[in-house]
């Protein structure tokens, strides 16, 4: 890794060095399900259904057969609940048929399961598996394309290839949670921290960012 790198995960290191999962999961099909709740929201209102969602529904044979409209009652506070509620029991649904109802382990196998996208699949490897994978959301793109370790007219694929490429894999599980608290503690979408952040020496954002 160059130095710019390693300075990088030194100071997050420093600042984050207990960054981890924000959402409340006991097993690989509660954090599936999570994952695909806290599209568009935050994780501390997924938290806030979950618990009644797993009470009632524990594993995919459950919730494949689970009422829609009973799905939608519990999850209804977190907004896009109509979407959220069929792709969860659809999901369900593929992990039952597919799988037997267990979550598997490979990303290929994760991604044919119903609306799991490689972001979906790279979450659920690296925090239910701890398999080494840097899942790429909205705050891992922003931080890194203003830190420079990407370019702002790159996708989320290309961000993260760009990641894996200059950080070492053992870095990549950790990294991903302190890259999601700095975006979301520090490196907001608005209103930025800038005037406390330590990375100001690099960071593009005046440049590109209007």
């Amino acid at each position: 890794m160059n130095p710019k790198v390693e300075k990088i995960i030194e100071t997050l290191n420093e600042l984050y060095p207990n960054a981890h999962c924000e959402l409340v999961f006991n097993n690989p099909f509660e954090l599936i399900v999570a994952v695909s709740l806290s599209a568009q929201t935050t994780d501390r209102r997924v938290n806030e259904v979950t618990p009644n969602l797993f009470k009632k529904y524990p594993d995919a044979k459950a919730l494949a057969m689970a009422d829609i409209e009973d799905v939608e009652n519990i999850i209804h506070s977190i907004g896009l609940y109509h979407n959220k509620a069929k792709n969860i029991i659809a999901l369900s649904q593929s992990l039952l048929i597919n799988y037997g109802g267990i979550v598997p382990n490979k990303r290929e196998e994760l991604m044919k399961l119903s609306g799991v996208g490689r972001k979906t699949a790279n979450v659920v490897l690296s925090v239910a598996y701890d398999v080494p994978a840097l899942a790429v959301d909205t705050h891992v793109s922003r931080v890194a394309k203003r830190l420079g370790l990407a370019k702002y007219e790159d996708d989320v694929l290309t961000v993260e290839k760009k990641l894996c490429r200059k950080i070492k894999k053992e870095y990549w599980n950790k990294l991903h949670h302190q890259l999601i608290f700095f975006g979301r503690y520090m490196c907001t979408a608005k209103n930025p921290h800038c005037d406390n952040c330590p990375f100001k020496g690099i960071c593009k954002k005046d440049r590109y960012e209007k």
